[in-house]
């Protein structure tokens, strides 16, 4: 018996399939997980930031694109300056995601127990394809 692959089609369900599929083959080791929901007025975006606290987190939004990034420096620091080892550990991680029809205004985000979850309104306008008459 032959172990053939199976076919899909590229319908709008097979097109998000391959953009997951990519996104996920240019994470870097270095980036933020997330999870993104996407409903009629808004996209809920839950994105892994374990160790992090508030204020070494950052969300911006612009041009419906919207990025997280976390900067963390930790210093180890001895009173004794004869040491044989000492430590500095700096940690930097971000992840962008397009949104289309995302807004700026009104987003909220909480951060709880190394789970960030952000709130996006979406544009209310219809979206759909308007077809021009030919003359």
């Amino acid at each position: 018996m032959k172990n053939y692959l199976p076919i899909r089609r590229m319908g709008d369900r097979g097109f998000l399939d391959f953009y997951k599929s990519m996104d996920d083959f240019f994470l870097t080791p270095g980036s933020i997980k997330v999870d993104v929901q996407e409903k009629d007025n808004e996209y809920i975006v839950d994105a892994e930031v374990p160790g992090f606290k508030k204020e070494e987190i950052s969300v911006e939004i612009a041009d419906e694109t919207l990025t997280i990034s976390a900067k963390k420096e930790e210093k180890t620091e001895e009173e004794k300056k004869n040491y044989i080892h000492k430590e500095r550990k700096y940690e930097s991680v971000s992840r962008s995601i397009y949104l289309p029809g995302a807004v700026d205004e009104g987003i909220k985000a909480k951060l709880n127990d190394g789970m960030l979850s952000i709130n996006i309104p979406k544009d209310k306008k219809d979206r759909q394809k308007n077809k021009i008459e030919i003359e």
